[in-house]
């Protein structure tokens, strides 16, 4: 093997450490950002766990939704009623 192509071989692979090493730095950054992101999701859950929302409250929030004219059924749940009162979720409010 002549000195040139030594030469090539070295710069080449210096070329892919220096691209591999950016590659690097940019997956680092992405795992901070998720880490960050989970904590802050982790917080969050926890302040949604300590408040408790009630029970009723999402009832409530379904029958509201039912009262302005929208599906709450698993059939159409949320596309508009033309059709007036519907079977399905009249029976998903019974329950």
């Amino acid at each position: 093997m002549d000195k040139h192509s030594l030469f090539v071989q070295v710069a080449n692979l210096e070329e892919r450490i220096g691209e591999l090493y950016m590659e690097l730095g940019a997956l680092r950054q992405k795992i901070l950002e998720l880490i960050e992101e989970n904590q802050r999701l982790s917080q969050e859950n926890a302040r949604l766990r300590e408040a408790g929302p009630s029970a009723g409250e999402g009832y409530e929030n379904l029958v509201r939704i039912y009262r302005e004219g929208f599906h709450i059924c698993n059939v159409k749940y949320g596309s508009l009623r033309t059709e007036g009162e519907c079977l399905f979720c009249m029976s998903f409010l019974k329950k």
